[in-house]
């Protein structure tokens, strides 16, 4: 049996490069078959946006933790609110916050049955506990490091939670109605 003779290293390189070149060279060709066969659905798609109007170019928001941006300001009584700078920097997009629940649960003025009129919502749990109803959920347990989203318009309320409970809360879009409902 003869013994073949290795290769030496710069020529293995050569052979390697051609071998990727090759298979790049193929993948270019292809790609550009691609992009020209949807040449019309491009001019689709510039027609469109001429006629939606452009988003504003979104900017970076950093908040740090700090106990004075907690805001008694928010959509319910009991809560207070931490803006996180999103709906600013994203111009109405999206809105994130964390939200600390007063406690002691007072079920009188937490339960009640209401919808958001809104595109996204997803909660997360960061501390404690809460117990949530949702239509064609039911009754869910939420605790630290649960998430959930609601789809839009979604009836659901509030029926418990720890005296400690902070959420974080993103929603789509910054600005919405919340529609309470009467049993």
């Amino acid at each position: 049996m003869a013994k073949r003779k290795p290769a030496s290293r710069p020529a293995a390189k050569t052979a390697v490069r051609k071998k990727w070149m090759g298979l790049r060279t193929t993948a270019k060709s292809s790609a550009r078959k691609t992009i020209k066969s949807k040449g019309l659905v491009s001019t689709a798609k510039k027609t469109a946006s001429k006629t939606t109007k452009a988003r504003p170019k979104q900017r970076v928001a950093i908040s740090h933790h700090r106990e004075e941006d907690f805001k008694a300001d928010g959509l319910r009584a009991y809560a207070s609110y931490r803006d996180l700078g999103i709906a600013a920097a994203s111009h109405g997009l999206v809105q994130a916050h964390v939200i600390r629940l007063q406690g002691p649960c007072n079920p009188d003025e937490v339960s009640k049955l209401h919808y958001h009129d809104v595109e996204f919502q997803m909660v997360y749990v960061l501390k404690g506990w809460v117990k949530t109803y949702m239509e064609g959920e039911g009754e869910t347990l939420m605790t630290q490091g649960s998430a959930w989203t609601q789809p839009p318009r979604i009836r659901h309320m509030i029926l418990d939670y720890s005296d400690d409970v902070e959420l974080l809360e993103v929603i789509l879009p910054a600005e919405f109605k919340t529609v309470e409902l009467t049993a």
